[in-house]
């Protein structure tokens, strides 16, 4: 399938790509004998879940929104965990949750009765924090000094008696050598209360799909991770693995303007409306066919068509020079994306579509004017 055949702005899901990814996933899940289930926070396109779920059999959720995902869509009860539950909607997310993880002593006393009363079985958590993150942006270091997610060693003296399983995030686009080093920091703090507990979250971060991540040395530290507690349950739950390079954000030259010796490519799209992670992180995005650099051939500034003055990127070198109306393909741009997008300044938001496994293209939706409106009021 040419990309360049698709309409422009779209996201686009490789089929073939994703079920690479889900393959290598369910080998660690069975050799290492541990659940790994979906952030939707990194990936929640739903229309893909009839695939997902020929290789796994959960996923987790932030809120009651992404919890009601998982039901209808996943066919699961969620893994649910949130900074902080709202009293009106707690019952609810007990509706579709299997666990619910508090991020708080304090939510924990609120709403913990509320669960061992419920009907159906619903495993309690606590997330807690270690005070180890090898992430070095803070804007993703949920360990950093005065964090308010998790609960520190020093205030969990004891576990409450119907607390099953504790639950640490502190990993981005992470190793297994990360995560190795977490373990020691974990067990330091938290390991006294690990015996007791039914199951232990290793939280997202895990980029185990990426082409350098070391697959048998995390199956190695899952197992003796499992060797020390054999009878607690290892849950991972990544988000960016699943959708790894499985897919591109597909835009067009609107138009090219020229200042002060710097050319800018304006494009159909917006770093700031629908790859936020460009500016948030930073980080340069991949152009197909493109080289971001500055010595030679023709530069260019790529930028979105929103009024935000910082919302560009640059600079990159093409082989011929770009005009009006050309394509350019955004790599590795389904995770992270359609689930952070916006329509700052009515910006359209692309399309979303997948390339089947025999070729063809199916678009799954598009969007117009009504979407933009009813946003809003």
């Amino acid at each position: 399938m040419d990309l360049k055949k698709i309409n422009s702005p779209s996201y686009v899901i490789e089929e073939k790509l994703l079920e690479n990814n889900l393959k290598l996933i369910k080998k660690i899940i069975d050799k290492a004998e541990v659940d790994i289930i979906l952030a939707f926070k990194g990936f929640a396109m739903w229309k893909m879940f009839p695939l997902m779920k020929e290789y796994i059999n959960s996923a987790t959720s932030s809120s009651l929104n992404e919890a009601r995902l998982a039901f209808e869509e996943m066919g699961s009860y969620a893994h649910t965990y949130s900074p902080a539950y709202k009293e009106d909607e707690f019952d609810e997310i007990m509706n579709y949750s299997s666990h619910i993880t508090f991020n708080s002593l304090s939510q924990y006393s609120l709403f913990h009765k509320k669960i061992i009363n419920n009907d159906r079985k619903i495993s309690i958590g606590l997330r807690v924090n270690h005070e180890f993150s090898e992430v070095e942006t803070d804007l993703y270091n949920p360990c950093a000094l005065g964090s308010r997610l998790g609960i520190t060693s020093d205030q969990l003296q004891e576990l409450p008696e119907d607390v099953e399983g504790l639950h640490f995030h502190s990993l981005c686009e992470s190793s297994s050598y990360d995560l190795e080093k977490t373990l020691v920091h974990f067990e330091a703090k938290f390991g006294k209360f690990i015996s007791k507990l039914k199951w232990v979250n290793f939280g997202g971060g895990h980029l185990i799909t990426r082409k350098d991540y070391d697959v048998d040395h995390l199956i190695k530290v899952l197992k003796a991770f499992k060797s020390r507690y054999p009878n607690v349950k290892v849950i991972l739950e990544p988000g960016s693995a699943f959708a790894w390079e499985t897919g591109v954000l597909v835009s067009s030259v609107v138009d090219i303007v020229h200042n002060h010796g710097v050319y800018t490519a304006i494009m159909d799209v917006s770093f700031a409306a629908h790859m936020p992670d460009c500016l948030e992180m930073p980080y340069f995005p991949r152009i197909r066919d493109a080289k971001h650099a500055e010595s030679s051939g023709i530069g260019y500034r790529i930028g979105g068509n929103s009024c935000l003055a910082g919302d560009y990127m640059g600079i990159w070198e093409f082989e011929a020079p770009l005009k009006v109306g050309d394509k350019l393909i955004f790599e590795d741009m389904i995770h992270y994306t359609m689930v952070k997008t916006s329509m700052f300044n009515g910006l359209s938001h692309p399309s979303i579509g997948v390339i089947r496994k025999d070729g063809s293209y199916e678009c799954f939706r598009e969007f117009d004017y009504m979407d933009y409106k009813n946003r809003l009021s």
